[in-house]
């Protein structure tokens, strides 16, 4: 039996998915990065980007690491460091998943909310959080999600390589979910690297300024971004799909009616990019995704009718009526 150690992430499973889209003839594979330690793919981000400021002595055992955050990075540092003995502060905003910033608090951290700005940027605002925090503690150092290249070096090292792996290098088509970019990224260089053919579907929010999308309100963390991260200017995608919030609440709960898996917001926004995608490959093709997180941060949210009526003005339809739209399973 291979052991690793409690600080690095483990290689997720990838598992054959049969029931979600049965009748469109695709092989769909789903690499469970939710099982990691701290609950996300994003467990991958947070100890390269921390074992990258250690090796370079920019970062100590008993420093402090600042990081603007919605959710799952958060929870990452706040494990990654706690074990490692350092302070960590997450900035986050009054739109953060509410569990989440539980869990963070329960790893030890510190959580610094920053106020709705008048401009509605949240993400801007956090990030002049962070540099404030910053000036005020001399040593201190930000992971910066949303431009270090050790973001899509997590990617590019492990996730890409463990898919290829599972599936002996076959594959016509990867969906992901963007928001600091940093994970398409390091799925696109290690593709490109070794010229692979597989076709890249970047999957974002409707309200997200990625890719030349225009600003609007988005009340799920996670998924797109108000401004334009650093890492995104390499991010060249075959294909953007645009998700609207009740679609990423169905795609959730179509997932959990059918494989039996709990994921989180952006991980629907994927099952419906799916939805609409998949009819149009022909028979025999072979498509993945990432879940990203799980979906037990989201159960009062994503998972609750109240929530989803109040917050976006709709009750979804039952997972068996309806549906999404472009699902060949109907």
């Amino acid at each position: 039996m291979e052991i690793s150690g409690a600080l690095a992430p483990f290689k997720s499973p990838m598992v054959k998915l049969e029931r979600l889209f049965h009748a469109s003839g695709i092989e769909l594979f789903a690499k469970l990065d939710s099982l990691q330690l701290s609950g996300s793919t994003k467990e991958r981000t947070a100890e390269n980007l921390i074992t990258s400021f250690l090796d370079s002595g920019q970062l100590e055992p008993g420093g402090m690491v600042v990081e603007s955050t919605s959710g799952n990075l958060g929870i990452s540092l706040a494990r990654q460091c706690i074990v490692r003995g350092i302070e960590f502060v997450a900035v986050v905003d009054e739109k953060a998943n509410q569990s989440a910033v539980e869990i963070m608090r329960a790893y030890g951290a510190t959580v610094d909310l920053v106020r709705d700005p008048a401009d509605g940027n949240r993400l801007a605002a956090r990030r002049q959080r962070v540099a404030q925090l910053l000036a005020e503690n001399p040593g201190a150092v930000t992971t910066n999600q949303y431009g270090s290249e050790r973001n899509p070096e997590a990617h590019y090292s492990s996730t890409m390589p463990e898919i290829m792996e599972a599936l002996d290098g076959d594959l016509d088509m990867l969906f992901i979910a963007t928001s600091t970019t940093g994970t398409i990224l390091g799925c696109q260089k290690y593709l490109r690297e070794h010229r692979l053919p597989t076709k890249l579907v970047a999957v974002d929010a409707l309200g997200s300024v990625l890719f030349g999308g225009e600003a609007g309100n988005r009340r799920l963390p996670g998924l797109g971004a108000g401004i334009i991260p650093e890492l995104s200017l390499q991010v060249e995608p075959d294909r953007i799909c645009r998700i609207r919030e009740i679609d990423m609440v169905r795609g959730c709960r179509l997932l959990a009616r059918r494989e039996g898996i709990l994921a989180g917001a952006s991980t629907g926004a994927i099952v419906a990019a799916m939805g609409q995608v998949l009819p149009e490959l022909p028979a025999g093709s072979r498509a993945a995704f990432l879940v990203h997180d799980s979906g037990v941060p989201y159960l009062h949210s994503v998972y609750n009718d109240e929530w989803v009526q109040e917050n976006l003005g709709e009750t979804p339809e039952p997972v068996d009526t309806g549906l999404l739209e472009g699902d060949a399973a109907r």
